[in-house]
């Protein structure tokens, strides 16, 4: 990207359309790469820098490089680097018991409320540990959900919005949904995605996240933020067709654009067939025999060694 204009050595875009790195790839958008995360530029170009001694140190010295991905997910991909295995999509366990990567508490509760649903029925709403809304995108949010008629199950962090929303507010909008929303400050998300009342999943598409509902055949409906999640959005709506994305109107994601962007994903049969055959790639991967079980097994190998 740097020698063909689109970056400049800070990692800074020189260059606004589209850059297209093989076919069947996603096209990067220079002005949303992982770097360029929320702060000064001087982290930016920080964080660049960092990126590019990774690579170079992993493609210099290391033996074997493993991702937590599958070979039918970024075909192309692999086919351009062969040094990468996939070995994925990993989970915790079998029983999808134990948590991984975080450290808030989960309220089980929402299984119980999951088992009460109807399959096929849940919007399951999450935005990972990071992703913040502001009061206005909030309430549009909400009120997006509550339009839908459906059940939904939406994970809401103690610091997802400011304090400038109101709680009175808040108070109002969950006593009208009672018993048709739950809303948990966080949740065992390989349980709820596994569950066959879960519909749709609407997620900032972060990777872990993204592979998870691969795993689980849930179509996404994408709101990406930051970093990786734009490239991750391409893969799911343009690679895959296994979502669509949310469209900013007025510098906000309306409530009519959640009603008719939920209604679309959950109704498209096109969609449905496809979330089902890439499930089925991703479970043969880890199979016995599978493309990422016979990586993982060159892995143990390796250490072995």
């Amino acid at each position: 990207m740097i020698e063909d204009g689109f970056i400049d050595d800070k990692g800074v875009a020189k260059r606004q359309e589209k850059y297209e790195i093989a076919p069947n790839m996603p096209p990067v958008c220079p002005s949303r790469m992982p770097w360029l995360i929320d702060g000064p530029p001087e982290g930016q170009q920080e964080v660049f820098q960092l990126v590019v001694y990774d690579n170079a140190k992993a493609t210099s010295l290391a033996e074997m490089l493993v991702c937590n991905s599958f070979l039918d997910a970024e075909t192309a991909a692999f086919g351009l680097f062969p040094e990468i295995l996939p070995i994925g999509p990993l989970f915790a366990d079998k029983e999808l018991r134990k948590p991984v990567g975080q450290f808030w508490p989960e309220d089980v509760s929402c299984l119980e409320w999951l088992d009460a649903q109807s399959e096929g029925s849940v919007v399951y709403v999450a935005f990972g540990s990071f992703t913040i809304f502001d009061p206005r995108q909030f309430r549009e949010l909400a009120e997006g959900l509550e339009l839908t008629g459906r059940p939904f199950l939406w994970v809401v962090r103690p610091d997802f919005t400011s304090d400038v929303l109101g709680k009175a507010w808040f108070d109002e909008f969950q006593s009208r949904i009672a018993g048709k929303g739950m809303i948990v400050s966080w949740c065992p998300q390989q349980q709820v995605l596994a569950h066959p009342a879960v519909a749709c999943f609407m997620s900032h598409c972060g990777w872990n996240s993204t592979m998870e509902a691969v795993r689980n055949g849930v179509p996404i409906l994408c709101w990406p933020y930051f970093a990786d999640q734009f490239t991750n959005r391409s893969y799911i709506c343009d690679i895959w067709r296994t979502g669509l994305a949310v469209t900013l109107g007025d510098g906000v994601v309306t409530k009519e654009e959640v009603k008719s962007k939920l209604e679309q994903v959950i109704g498209d049969e096109g969609i449905a067939e496809r979330v089902g055959m890439l499930r089925n790639a991703a479970r043969r991967s880890i199979g016995e025999g599978g493309s990422s079980y016979e990586n993982f097994q060159r892995f143990v190998t390796l250490l072995n060694e």
